[in-house]
């Protein structure tokens, strides 16, 4: 009877609308879930953060307690948020503020047998990318002994020199300054220098 009279009359219907609107829960846990996602930070570093253990944030978060007017002082201070974030939708994009510059030189080396990688923006945790720069010094396929996979995706870049780009799938490709190729990193790769110096590459893989 009450689905006929919402038909009957339309307006009653948007003010039911309305109505089951304003009334919809907050649901804080899934926002306060949903900011730190964002700012791609654990429950345990979030509750260093905002000094919260870390079982009472994993509750607030599934919605199994809800959280004391200095609980969410303590959230919006140690997650460098303002209050009324709190209470916005989870889809609403929020600035993470997250920086990391690296000056040239002042990466952190990590040499391989095959490469020597300088790894860089190295203060941020928890990041989707990892760049870093990378002197090429194989010189031979045989020099690796398997091919190299792992996790993710990765973009190089040839700053300097040429090198041959070897790709499991794929038949060898050279590569110059300048050029630059997108793989998914579980395929076999590898890379080695044929120009007279190391060639210097731009690596970025992501997860």
């Amino acid at each position: 009877m009450a689905e006929e009279i919402y038909d009957e009359y339309p307006s009653l219907t948007l003010a039911k609308e309305s109505h089951e609107q304003t009334i919809a829960p907050l649901k804080l846990g899934e926002r306060i879930k949903a900011i730190r996602t964002r700012l791609g930070i654990t429950l345990e570093e979030a509750s260093q953060r905002t000094g919260l253990a870390r079982s009472t944030l994993s509750k607030i978060e599934n919605e199994q307690i809800s959280p004391t007017f200095q609980a969410m002082q303590k959230l919006a201070h140690g997650l460098q948020i303002d209050m009324p974030q709190l209470f916005e939708k989870p889809n609403k994009k929020v600035a993470t503020g997250r920086r990391d510059i690296t000056l040239q030189g002042d990466g952190k080396p990590h040499p391989t047998q095959t490469y020597e990688h300088e790894l860089l923006a190295t203060q941020l945790l928890n990041k989707k990318m990892m760049p870093f720069k990378s002197r090429v010094r194989a010189r031979s396929f045989e020099e690796y002994g398997d091919w190299v996979r792992h996790e993710g995706e990765e973009f190089l870049l040839i700053l300097s020199g040429v090198v041959t780009f070897f790709s499991e799938f794929y038949e060898p490709v050279q590569l110059s300054e300048g050029d630059s190729v997108y793989y998914d990193a579980n395929m076999g790769h590898m890379l080695v220098s044929v120009s007279g110096e190391d060639a210097l590459i731009l690596w970025v893989t992501a997860k």
